[in-house]
């Protein structure tokens, strides 16, 4: 079972957003309206409360969506500096042809095409919209000896990682492991030019990174970020700027016991389908909401 369900953006304006998406990404709208007071309640977020929000489908139909969610900008945030979830990552049927495509558009490239030294199963590029949002676009080529990764069936397909930036690495894994339910997947050290270029470092240093699995699923990245990283400002009672909240399918929501913001509900719509749904906050403050698969 693929457990992505979607990722919030936090924008300034949300017909920007939409547009640029649809425009280069190939997404559509298929469901806008105002967030509900018992919504942005269980993100403890009430002043988030009959905000504009839009949800996009990639073109193939998968059902793994990105959510978008207006609310006043935050002049401190820059992207990859702060706590929290910092990417989504898309998969392509072709890394050039996704290149060619965001070259000249709003996107900046802050990592052109580039294989990664010990992963030569995927060929990943990355590109920052005009909200701080970073978003990795990467060709799969192969699975990895322990997990599955999905294919791309169009250009821009669906989600399939969202990437979180952790104070301490090591201590997020076990928290993940005991309040979500998945596991360690790899714990590696890899040369990281995009954080390396945030933080004015040594552009060959090794970054830890590590991901989080559920059997041969691969779905979340835990990054270490450097000592110079911070907490996320936010306006009172909102969202964080830039990717705001990771959602997940649980086959087994029984199991977890929060720490809950609020008592998990039904809700319905494309991403929660008529399903219990309800949000923690990891230790660094990173939201994560489990829909009951």
């Amino acid at each position: 079972m693929k457990l992505l369900r979607s990722a919030t953006l936090a924008v300034a304006d949300i017909k920007r957003s939409t547009s640029l998406y649809a425009e280069y990404f190939d997404y559509t709208v298929i469901e806008e309206g105002q967030i509900d007071a018992n919504l942005a309640e269980s993100w403890g977020t009430p002043n988030s409360t009959n905000c504009p929000y839009a949800i996009m489908q990639p073109s193939s139909g998968a059902e793994v969506y990105i959510r978008f969610v207006e609310q006043p900008s935050v002049k401190s945030y820059k992207a990859l500096r702060t706590y929290g979830w910092n990417a989504i990552e898309i998969c392509v049927t072709d890394v050039l042809a996704a290149n060619e495509r965001v070259l000249n558009s709003p996107f900046e490239i802050i990592g052109p095409p580039r294989e990664i030294e010990g992963l030569p199963a995927i060929h990943p590029m990355q590109v920052k919209g005009p909200d701080e949002e970073v978003v990795y676009l990467t060709q799969i080529k192969d699975d990895l000896p322990a997990f599955d990764l999905p294919r791309a069936e169009t250009l821009f397909d669906k989600l399939f990682i969202l990437v979180m930036g952790a104070s301490d690495m090591d201590a997020t894994n076990k928290w993940i492991e005991k309040h979500v339910g998945l596991h360690m997947g790899r714990d590696m050290e890899i040369v990281y030019t995009m954080l390396a270029n945030a933080y004015g470092t040594d552009i060959n240093a090794l970054h830890r990174i590590s991901t989080m699995v559920h059997n041969r699923d691969v779905f979340l990245e835990v990054d270490q970020y450097p000592d110079a990283a911070s907490q996320r400002e936010r306006h009172s009672g909102m969202l964080p700027p830039g990717c705001a909240i990771g959602t997940f399918w649980h086959p087994d929501f029984n199991t977890l016991t929060g720490p809950w913001i609020t008592e998990p509900v039904i809700r319905n719509g494309p991403i929660y389908k008529g399903k219990r749904v309800g949000t923690m906050k990891d230790p660094d403050g990173t939201l994560i909401e489990i829909v009951e698969g």
